[in-house]
């Protein structure tokens, strides 16, 4: 059974939807031993990190996600659920973040050329990071595919964990994975065939 992390912040109904759409049980709890039944981890998000982080953390749910990755189950964070895995964010001020993936997010204003509209909104190529083995992320989809973004922060100070950029007036980071914790900058539940096969990807991943 997937669950989605249920904290007051994220699309819920969109995700479970393409989790229905591949044939896959998911359901939207915040409930701590519901977490702990599962078998896979979805943490969605939207909006501002510090709302976000403080939801999260004020939930008590914190504990139970790093508990979780310790026992070995896959983690799956999508847009700001992703950033939420860094070690801390520099979005209006500086908070931290569950500590799960070394790193950080910053705006993607001090990188990308100053004529680009922020957010970045759009669809964008996927392009695999050439210095590891392809991720089990990815193993139904191709180098090149495109997914759909909606961000203005990005992770950075994180070579060792991209798995996969998309190029929008400079590299940024589009994918990480540490160990069995994933995160998708761009919204899989958005991306057509390509995120359900991402997501489908996910669900088939074994607990270590």
């Amino acid at each position: 059974m997937v669950v989605i992390v249920d904290y007051g912040v994220g699309n819920l109904f969109s995700l479970v939807s393409s989790f229905s759409a591949i044939g896959q049980e998911a359901i939207a709890s915040g409930d701590a031993e519901v977490i702990r039944k599962a078998d896979k981890i979805i943490l969605p998000g939207v909006g501002a990190f510090e709302d976000a982080s403080k939801k999260l953390f004020e939930s008590g749910l914190k504990e139970v996600l790093i508990e979780q990755v310790k026992l070995g189950k896959p983690l799956l964070g999508i847009c700001l659920g992703m950033q939420m895995l860094f070690e801390k964010s520099y979005e209006y001020g500086e908070h931290k973040g569950l500590g799960l993936i070394k790193g950080e997010i910053r705006p993607i204003k001090e990188v990308i050329p100053a004529d680009l509209k922020i957010p970045h909104i759009g669809w964008n190529a996927l392009k695999f990071n050439k210095n590891r083995a392809k991720s089990e992320l990815f193993k139904n989809i191709n180098d090149g595919d495109f997914v759909y973004f909606v961000h203005s922060y990005y992770a950075t100070n994180c070579d060792e964990s991209v798995i996969a950029t998309a190029e929008y007036g400079a590299d940024l980071t589009a994918s990480v994975q540490s160990g069995k914790v994933f995160g998708c900058q761009f919204h899989p539940e958005k991306s057509g065939k390509v995120g359900l096969e991402i997501l489908r990807a996910f669900c088939q991943m074994e607990i270590k």
